[in-house]
């Protein structure tokens, strides 16, 4: 989705009638919300690339003390992406065994070079969560998002998320980029999410096709879809209660041992 004729937005107009860069933009809004916006997701929003969710836009709509109508009209209208034509194109195997999706999943996390995002609160499978610590300890440069919903439902997802802060400082910055977001959306009414994503393919885990219990089915999902599903995950995380300390994981409830 973009704006037709490359015209500026409402929501880039706002931001220069005030002369503030992206990154001072961003930063203002996660002022506001808590939250941890960047430059780039918010260009993405000013060009119609991606739409803005519900809690950043209340917090742009005050930063500019502006209408939603007005600053999202972009975003809001006809104009439909490739991957809303593309049916279901985008989907690359359906996995029907619970080692078919497993490996799935780790392919994703091993393919990952540029971004890794990571949603849902349930993940406990040991070779999964290996793949993501070894790969947050191997890229450095790969920016990892982790996005829970709710508190771990179990103590190795919780251990998982003390062995990233032990690798990596959120506090840090490399080459002027924060390199690891992880946070917590915390409202009731908002359903959990499932999925890992990199900038060129999807794991979505899909519930049992065999049995009333557990996530052991899912879909593989090629570029188009996982872009979206990556930017899907970083205004989540954007949004979400940040998570980013020692402290704040062990003080996290856990479901389950």
């Amino acid at each position: 989705m973009s704006v037709a004729n490359n015209i500026d937005s409402a929501l880039k107009r706002a931001r220069l009638a005030l002369n503030m860069t992206l990154e001072e933009a961003s930063d203002a809004l996660n002022a506001i919300t808590g939250g941890a916006t960047d430059a780039s997701l918010m260009s993405a929003w000013e060009s119609g690339r991606r739409r803005t969710g519900k809690r950043n836009r209340a917090g742009l709509c005050q930063m500019y003390r502006e209408r939603p109508e007005a600053l999202f009209a972009h975003q809001d209208g006809a104009a439909t992406s490739v991957l809303e034509t593309s049916g279901t194109a985008v989907v690359v195997k359906v996995l029907t065994r619970w080692t078919d999706l497993v490996e799935a999943m780790v392919d994703v996390v091993d393919g990952a070079r540029e971004q890794l995002v990571v949603t849902g609160s349930r993940s406990r499978e040991k070779a999964y969560l290996a793949a993501i610590e070894t790969a947050v300890a191997q890229r450095p440069d790969m920016v990892h998002y982790r996005v829970l919903y709710g508190p771990p439902r179990h103590r190795a997802l919780a251990e998982h998320l003390l062995r990233l802060l032990e690798l990596r400082d959120p506090s840090t910055r490399r080459n002027g980029v924060k390199t690891l977001h992880m946070g917590m959306v915390e409202s009731d009414q908002a359903l959990e999410r499932f999925f890992v994503a990199s900038e060129t393919a999807a794991v979505v885990p899909l519930p049992s096709f065999h049995g009333t219990e557990g996530f052991d089915c899912g879909v593989l999902v090629g570029r188009e879809a996982a872009v979206g599903l990556v930017h899907h995950g970083r205004e989540a995380c954007a949004s979400a209660r940040p998570v980013e300390t020692i402290e704040a994981v062990r003080a996290l409830p856990v479901r389950h041992n």
